[in-house]
């Protein structure tokens, strides 16, 4: 039977499938789809190596999209995973599930935030690269970049408070913007004369001496990014109340943006790959491979499609992130497990906006530590990503046993097996050392320090509100 919301203060529906995808690809491609072609996925893998690794992570998302979408037709509220582990779980794992999966979303706030500073050091002289204040990790943080960045959280956050319907016209303009920048790029590079495929060689790990296992650790290694990587697509439940078209439309959805961003990660890969008969010596010339070769390209004309993609990218992953994260601290307000003030409603705009303005707050912070010290927390919310999927695929397979029509979804309960194995599989990769994609040691010490936190929240939370 499907769960009502409790909650007396509703949303407005305002969000279309198109809305809704936006949202999704929006927080699947930032801007590490613009960087790590060239400073983790063709080091790692190579260019085939990273599109079969894409491919395969863009397998497993969506098989656990099938999950996701049943238990958003089950359970059509708001709070995603949270909501799903406290009804068939209960508050415990519900709390835990949702404290590392709030990482996995507003880690990304920040990051996105400060990647404008380093775009505009890329494409555009570095022209907010004054006022050095200070370093951290090595990364020297400037007024002018941290200026930008408050003022773009600024704007973003307040466009969310003002309303779903603007908060989503606003991200399909710059998400249909993005695709189409990149596909100017992606045509370009087909019918330039520069490019070949033969440029691809070598094919996997560029080490020449690399055997099979070498091979296989790098495409595992970039397998291991992908619950990050793709992380957008489990946004959408966190607005299922915001709907305003049937929650079975959601599975398509979720498969289209899965897909369009895998198409993303690795055509740019591909492309960068591609400008130069040698893309080894390509990437090790430049910092920032993928701007090069669309330099290589298209000369300024490019870097300036570019820039709008990138600048678009960012955009809508900083929106996207900050409505998905919102509506998991109201509907974790609404439960019991945070404080009450986090569970407003704006009275004119109908917007969980407290919870906005604290993912606000918590956000301003970052460009002041630099993307350095920011990049642990991102590392940190693969895991949280990890949680929240393995916790959606145990849902999904008990709330189906429960079912008593189970004979006729026994598929989807193959799924759901496979997702948690997938989910473990994750897991496993990025915590124990030595595996492929494993955290650093920064990322380890910030991950006991965020576990130990929760921990306390809620013994705190516990005694406050009798969980």
């Amino acid at each position: 039977m499907n769960q009502k919301s409790s909650n007396p203060q509703s949303f407005k529906k305002n969000l279309t499938p198109v809305s809704v995808w936006s949202l999704a690809f929006g927080c699947i491609i930032g801007w590490g789809a613009f960087m790590m072609p060239g400073t983790t996925f063709l080091p790692s893998a190579g260019p085939l190596g990273t599109a079969a690794a894409m491919a395969v992570g863009a397998v497993i998302m969506i098989i656990i999209s099938f999950s996701y979408s049943y238990m958003v037709k089950r359970y059509p509220n708001g709070g995603g995973e949270f909501t799903y582990t406290r009804i068939l779980f209960g508050e415990k794992h519900a709390f835990c599930c949702a404290w590392f999966l709030a990482l996995a979303f507003i880690a990304n706030v920040p990051m996105n935030s400060t990647a404008l500073g380093l775009m505009s050091r890329k494409l555009f002289f570095g022209i907010f690269q004054f006022g050095r204040m200070y370093s951290v990790a090595g990364y020297d943080i400037y007024l002018g970049e941290v200026l930008m960045a408050v003022f773009a959280l600024l704007v973003l956050s307040f466009v969310s408070i003002f309303g779903t319907k603007m908060t989503g016209t606003v991200d399909t303009v710059m998400a249909v913007s993005l695709a189409l920048a990149f596909l100017i790029i992606l045509i370009s590079a087909i019918f330039s004369p520069i490019t070949s495929w033969s440029n691809l060689r070598p094919l996997w790990n560029p080490d020449p001496d690399a055997g099979t296992k070498d091979i296989l650790s790098g495409i595992l290694a970039v397998v291991a990014v992908t619950p990050w990587a793709y992380v957008g697509f489990g946004t959408i439940p966190q607005e299922v109340e915001e709907f305003n078209f049937s929650v079975k439309k959601v599975i398509r959805i979720m498969v289209v943006a899965i897909l369009f961003g895998c198409t993303v990660y690795t055509c740019n890969t591909l492309v960068t790959a591609s400008v130069s008969p040698d893309w080894t010596t390509f990437v090790q010339a430049h910092d920032w491979a993928v701007g090069a070769a669309v330099e290589s390209l298209m000369g300024i004309p490019g870097l300036i499609v570019l820039g709008i993609a990138i600048s678009c990218a960012i955009l809508t992953g900083i929106l996207g992130f900050l409505t998905a994260t919102s509506r998991l601290l109201f509907f974790m307000a609404k439960q019991g497990v945070l404080p009450g003030w986090f569970g407003r409603i704006h009275p004119k705009y109908n917007t969980p906006s407290n919870a906005i303005l604290f993912c606000l707050a918590f956000s301003l912070i970052g460009p002041f530590f630099g993307r350095t010290a920011l990049g642990w927390f991102v590392d940190m919310s693969a895991i949280g990503a990890g949680i929240g999927y393995g916790y959606t695929n145990l849902c999904a397979r008990k709330a189906l046993l429960q079912d008593g029509s189970i004979r006729k979804k026994a598929g989807l309960l193959s799924l759901t097996g496979l997702g948690i194995l997938f989910s473990a599989f994750f897991l496993v990769m990025l915590l124990i050392p030595g595996m492929p994609g494993c955290l650093t040691l920064p990322s380890y010490l910030l991950l006991i320090v965020w576990t130990v936190l929760g921990f306390t929240f809620y013994l705190i939370m516990k005694n406050k509100k009798g969980l």
